[in-house]
């Protein structure tokens, strides 16, 4: 006799539950990381300067750009392979970190050989051409934090994202630059990377153990890679996307404003980091729900995330835009030309938030439309933003150079911004369409929210240039308080407030994965 299913309420309740749980611990991890990017950037912008941070950003992109290929889409699709497979785990993951490593040494290699690809605009110094091989630990640690997001370890992500590698690049930028003012940047990253790698790798071995009876096997190697490619080709364009306007950027405008937009970038992905504050929950609750063929409940879950994400990442745009030029101010006077590129850049996450929820679920219902969506949105986004720049550059306007260039970063991040309104319209058309549906997270009560957090703001915004240490002390929290009132109150169901307000001893048991027994149970008899 087989075990009897869970209503399907149940089992939705349940699932609300488990994102709410993973969300409030990463959400905890967001709070950690917002405080070791600001003193990150602010050692950076005083003591390397505009210039030099702009170069190590471009070297950091094409070095993170090559590790997110190396992947192979195994970010999101192991908990894939780990629902439908009937072998150990450990092997799984092993071939999953084996598969990694080989692209990771392919891509390590033409760096190497090229490495005027990370340095397009100055000479290469040292060592510098040596910085590929992070590659393998940035694609070792996004491989075992994937496999302990499946068993739902996200303490394992918050602790090596929000707190080893913020903390260990913030404080090596300030010592190294006593060592080497011109490479202390490079060699902090480098520093960072690796002890993200090790406080990965610790968890894993203590949840998966080694793999008992492995052995390498190049043919199903080739196989996971080969069903990873539009998996991969995802990840890498909505990665790609975050990166894509500072790379045609940095072929139009001097280093030193590039460093400028990798600040305002830097402040911005803040919100961004919201949406993975789900990842790690959200692909295991949703693959579980597909395999039942639940279609409501995945419709229900992308709603009710997504709600959640826009939510937050509104909030958070206005609190860091609306005081923006003092935001940027901290980071230096020579920054505060990059606020206009900032103010979109903010908008542009809170846009974005729709397509990136939606195509959780994409990715395992329509991988390849999915895939022709975002290259669209790509195209899109590289046409809007050379034909502005251009158009800026040829026009002469404004007279003044420097204007003209915080202009074209402006322009930068506006492009950014519609390329991804157009890719949330679709997705979320496309995804609505094939669960038959809704999957929208957008509720009116935000529009009241953010007019009060606009009001707010303004008064805080008025107050004298002297005073500016008071706009963000008590400007920021209050916008933020004013905003989270209001939605509270006019926007959030019973359901939402799940996700701040479970008593104690009611914390929700997390789904296990499919075909795990949990400890002391008897497994279930056919």
């Amino acid at each position: 006799m087989s075990e009897a299913a869970p209503p399907a309420s149940a089992a939705a309740g349940e699932d609300i539950a488990a994102l709410a749980k993973g969300g409030r611990t990463n959400f905890f991890g967001f709070l950690l990381r917002l405080a070791a990017r600001l003193p990150f950037l602010f050692i950076a912008g005083r003591l390397y300067g505009p210039e030099l941070l702009g170069r190590f950003a471009y070297a950091v992109i094409v070095i993170e750009f090559a590790a997110q290929l190396a992947t192979l889409g195994l970010k999101r699709g192991l908990a894939q392979q780990l629902s439908t497979t009937d072998q150990p785990h450990a092997c799984i993951v092993m071939d999953a970190v084996l598969a990694a490593l080989i692209a990771s040494s392919l891509a390590t290699i033409v760096l190497m050989i090229f490495p005027q690809a990370m340095f397009p605009t100055g000479q290469i110094y040292g060592a510098e051409w040596l910085l590929p091989l992070v590659i393998f630990a940035t694609a070792g640690t996004d491989i075992a934090l994937a496999a302990l997001a499946y068993r739902h370890n996200v303490g394992a992500t918050v602790t090596a994202r929000a707190i080893v590698e913020p903390w260990t690049i913030s404080i090596g930028a300030g010592a190294l630059y006593f060592v080497s003012s011109r490479d202390g940047l490079i060699f902090a990253y480098v520093l960072s990377v690796v002890a993200a790698l090790i406080a990965a790798l610790w968890p894993l071995y203590r949840s998966y153990g080694f793999p008992k009876g492995w052995k390498p096997n190049p043919v199903e190697l080739l196989r996971v890679a080969r069903r990873n490619i539009p998996l991969a080709a995802a990840d890498a364009i909505e990665w790609g996307s975050r990166r894509l306007d500072i790379a045609i950027l940095g072929l139009f405008v001097a280093p030193a404003y590039v460093g400028v937009y990798y600040v305002a970038q830097q402040v911005a992905s803040l919100p961004q980091k919201l949406k993975t504050s789900f990842d790690p929950i959200l692909a295991p609750v949703i693959t579980q729900r597909l395999a039942e063929g639940d279609l409501k409940a995945v419709a229900k879950q992308v709603r009710q995330v997504g709600f959640w994400i826009i939510a937050a990442q509104a909030g958070i745009a206005l609190a860091l835009g609306i005081p923006g030029e003092a935001v940027m101010g901290i980071v230096g006077k020579a920054f505060v030309g990059g606020t206009a590129a900032l103010a979109f850049l903010l908008a542009a996450e809170v846009v974005a938030a729709t397509a990136v929820v939606s195509e959780s679920a994409l990715v395992y219902v329509a991988r390849h439309r999915n895939l022709m969506i975002s290259l669209l949105m790509v195209a899109v986004q590289a046409l809007l933003t050379v034909g502005l720049l251009w158009a800026i550059e040829e026009a002469r306007w404004p007279a003044d150079p420097n204007k003209r260039q915080a202009y074209q970063a402006a322009a930068a991040a506006m492009s950014l911004m519609l390329a991804l309104g157009l890719s949330s319209i679709l997705k979320a058309r496309l995804l609505c369409r094939l669960l038959d549906a809704p999957v929208q997270g957008w509720r009116w009560p935000l529009v009241w929210a953010a007019a009060g957090a606009v009001v707010i703001g303004g008064a805080f915004t008025a107050l004298p240039p002297s005073l500016e240490w008071l706009e963000l002390s008590l400007g920021i929290p209050a916008i933020l308080l004013v905003f989270g009132a209001i939605v509270w109150k006019r926007g959030f169901t019973h359901e939402d407030r799940v996700l701040f307000r479970m008593k104690k001893h009611e914390e929700p048991t997390l789904p296990l994965p499919v075909g795990v027994t949990p400890p002391g149970a008897e497994p279930p008899v056919s």
